[in-house]
């Protein structure tokens, strides 16, 4: 049996993927269901993924996937969103022959990486490359520009993105809503968050109920790039 408060945030993230094909931010979902913090929604999603309705998901756009609803909603929303792929390093014996065989491991491509990028509050703006990273080719759009990042904080945890990690944008200046995209604010700082636009603002939202949505004026933002792909080793 769900609370009234469990299936009021069930029932509000399953029109909302229906609507829109992106589960709605958490600061949404506070606003919606009348709650004071983020952290009494963190504590709901995690009671329907114990319960087995939700699934949360690492590297898709808010990373919440409905698994059933109960028969007062009827039907399943499919989950949608975006999927970077990631890549495990460091591998070894017959997981390394595995990786061998893939395609997207073979026809490695060699991207800058230009510094570190905050998954928390925004740093300083990277501008310099610090060294090479080998991407599999798989990974890089042919009529794009990539460049690659290492991942500072756990802001962006709950989208399966780790303190250390390197991710791979793909280079733009536009985005849609739920995209997770390297931001510069104010000219200044970077920082890589959910992309949001909300009437006549910008929305940088983390995927960890911790920190806050910071919204800016459109003119204090700047769209770098997106996000396609992740690396991590072991």
């Amino acid at each position: 049996m769900l609370t009234k408060k469990q299936l009021d945030l069930l029932e509000f993230i399953h029109k909302r993927l229906q609507r829109d094909g992106v589960p709605p931010s958490f600061d949404e979902m506070k606003e919606a269901l009348d709650l004071r913090s983020k952290s009494g929604i963190h504590r709901l999603i995690t009671a329907l993924e114990e319960r087995g309705f939700i699934r949360r998901l690492a590297h898709r756009a808010r990373a919440i996937e409905i698994l059933r609803l109960p028969d007062s909603l009827g039907g399943k929303a499919e989950p949608q969103g975006f999927a970077p792929t990631v890549i495990d390093g460091g591998q070894t014996g017959a997981r390394a022959a595995a990786a061998a065989a893939d395609p997207m491991r073979q026809a490695a491509v060699e991207l800058p990486v230009m510094g570190r990028i905050a998954a928390g509050v925004p740093i300083e703006a990277i501008s310099q490359v610090s060294h090479q990273v080998a991407v599999p080719g798989g990974m890089i759009a042919p009529n794009g520009q990539h460049y690659a990042l290492e991942v500072k904080g756990d802001s962006m945890i709950e989208a399966g993105i780790n303190d250390g990690d390197i991710v791979v944008i793909r280079e733009a200046d536009t985005a849609d809503n739920g995209d997770i995209v390297v931001a510069l604010v104010e000219g200044q700082e970077a920082t890589l968050k959910y992309y949001q636009r909300q009437g006549g603002m910008i929305a940088l939202e983390a995927a960890n109920p911790v920190y806050e949505t910071r919204r800016y004026r459109e003119d204090q933002v700047q769209v770098q790039g997106r996000l396609v792909g992740l690396i991590r080793t072991y």
